[in-house]
This record gives C-alpha cells, sequence and structure tokens, in this order.
C-alpha cells in the first residue's frame, strides 16, 4: 500500500487505523528496557522481540505501524552516552518494521518525539537534534512521519513542525492534552505516577490557530488520558479543517518501565473509539499502554 491510498481512504471519509504502544508490547514479550532509553535500544537488544510486536500490530488489524524510535531521539541517545549508535539505533529499527510489512498493504511511519526534550534546555538546543533525526528517517525510507509532540509546550511543537517542513515525506502531528481545574482543555499532561495537578500550557484552540499556519497535515491527540481525548477531537473539529485522529494511553511511566492500569476494558476501549470517530476522527490507535488486543477490536472499525 502506498501513502496515495491512505490519503485516498481518508478523502473518502474513511477510518486508518494505526497500532498500539511500542514499549509497553516490548515489556510485555521480555525485551530488556533501558534506564535511559526505556524502549530505544530494543531495535539492539531485542530484534527478535520487537519484530513479533510489529507483526501482532499487523496481524491485529493496523493500517499504519510504527517504527521504534520515539526513545532514540539524538538529544537522549547522547544524553546517556550512545551518541556512537544514533544512526545504527534508528536504521535498525526501521530495518526491523520493514520486514514486518514486507508484502503487507501497511505502511511504516518513522517516530521524531520530543522524548529527552525540556523547554529549560533551550529551544535553540532542540532544532539541531530534531533536524538530526527527521534527515536519518527519511533517508532510510519510512512511508510518513509521526511528530509526536508528546508532553510539550506549544513553542515546542511548533519548532518541531517547522524543522520537518522541508521533508518530502507526509507529516502526522501528534499532540497531548489536559483538563484544566475549570476542564478547559489545554497543551500538557497528566502524570498518574504522582499526585502533583496536571501540568498545564496553553489553551487547545490557542494552539491549533498556531500550528495551522504551518501545518495540514493530520493532527492526533495521543499520549492523553481517554477522558480528556473525546472532548479534545471536538475542538480539534471545529478549529482544524483537516484530518484529525485519536490514540490515547492508559497507565504510567516509571523508569524504566510503563506501568498498565486495568481501568479501561478492551470493549470499553472499543466503545470510546467510536465515539471519537463519531466526533470527527479519522485516524485511530493506542499510545503506551494500549497494546495489541485493542487495536484488534478497533479495527473492525475500518470503513
Amino acid at each position: 500500500m502506498s501513502y496515495s491510498s491512505i490519503e485516498k481512504r481518508l478523502a473518502e471519509g474513511k477510518t486508518i487505523i494505526l497500532d498500539g504502544g511500542i514499549g509497553g508490547e516490548l515489556q510485555k514479550v521480555g525485551a530488556k528496557m533501558d534506564e535511559g532509553l526505556w524502549c530505544g535500544r530494543c531495535s539492539i537488544d531485542s530484534p527478535n522481540e520487537l519484530l513479533k510486536v510489529h507483526q501482532n500490530y499487523i496481524q491485529a488489524g493496523a493500517d499504519v505501524i510504527t517504527a521504534n524510535t520515539y526513545a532514540s531521539t539524538p538529544i537522549s541517545m547522547k544524553k546517556y552516552g550512545y551518541e556512537n549508535i544514533i544512526k545504527e539505533c534508528n536504521h535498525k529499527s526501521i530495518e526491523i518494521a520493514k520486514k514486518a510489512v514486507a508484502g503487507r498493504d501497511v505502511l511504516v511511519a518513522g517516530s521524531v518525539s520530543t522524548y529527552g526534550y525540556f523547554m529549560k534546555d533551550g529551544i535553540k538546543k532542540m532544532k539541531p537534534s530534531f533536524d538530526q533525526h527527521l534527515n536519518i528517517l527519511s533517508d532510510v525510507g519510512v512511508d510518513l512521519i509521526i511528530l509526536e509532540a508528546m508532553s510539550s509546550q506549544a513553542d515546542i511543537v511548533e519548532v518541531l513542525v517547522e524543522c520537518s517542513n522541508s521533508l518530502k515525506l507526509p507529516i502526522w502531528l501528534s499532540i497531548s492534552c489536559v483538563f484544566d481545574k475549570n476542564k478547559n482543555i489545554h497543551l500538557g499532561y497528566d502524570d498518574d505516577a504522582t499526585n502533583n495537578e496536571p501540568q498545564v500550557y496553553e489553551r487547545l484552540e490557542e494552539s491549533l490557530l498556531r500550528f495551522k499556519k504551518f501545518h495540514s497535515g493530520p493532527i492526533l491527540v495521543a499520549h492523553s488520558n481517554m477522558s480528556v481525548t473525546e472532548e479534545a477531537i471536538k475542538i480539534l473539529k471545529s478549529n482544524y479543517n483537516h484530518t484529525i485522529g485519536a490514540y490515547p494511553n492508559r497507565g504510567y511511566f516509571v523508569k524504566p518501565e510503563w506501568k498498565f492500569t486495568d481501568d479501561v476494558t478492551t470493549s470499553e476501549y472499543f466503545e470510546s473509539a467510536k465515539k471519537w470517530i463519531n466526533s470527527g476522527a479519522q485516524i485511530i490507535g493506542g499510545c503506551c499502554g494500549i497494546g495489541v488486543e485493542e487495536i484488534k477490536a478497533i479495527s473492525i472499525l475500518k470503513n
């Protein structure tokens, strides 16, 4: 399948199924997690397990699988002493993902995330690393790029998107959202591992006014609690005239592993996905803590 097939289906109002979380599924099959990079080294340390995770998502009905490049960002690999294997690690991730989709009508997305990027480091420091990661993945022939701007302020999102504009690849943008104390939706994140208040940034409507000036590809609500996802999708639908989608998470991160919770059943996830579609989402999948069973359940929503 080519990306033009995805575009055609989206133009026809159809639903595209994205895979679920990679790191969590790697944990389930026994892959080794790194204290600093989480699942970032699994492409080198646990290649067979990674291949199996991708294959499981394909069998579950995913139209797009995401290569294991979320945590292998240049800035984080340098921080934890892996500067000499940045290319090797990312190239291996794409190689394994391509092996999984060989002969199948499934596309490979390269993830360029904000893992390891913090506003205190300064925007100028981020840009070269974003550029490096984008170039590494585009050079090895991914079908599209997902900019996973999880838990990031609008300024970081803007720089990430601007860095991607020179690529001749389809670009999807995912952002995380939270409710504030008045139930308004903002960019931000809610860390279930602590009892702290959610980290709240810019109002979602204000952020979308900025983002749509330089991005016209899909925007997805991701790495967000399911409770906020449906309302965030409605705001996207009202404020963004292009494709929208959702892939929320479940659980929380405590280095070096994702901690799973049982607060959402597979059938509840399916019912929620139907609501996202009814609210305008055309790309649905899962983030951390959402696995193969959930993707299999929602795959019947393809049309």
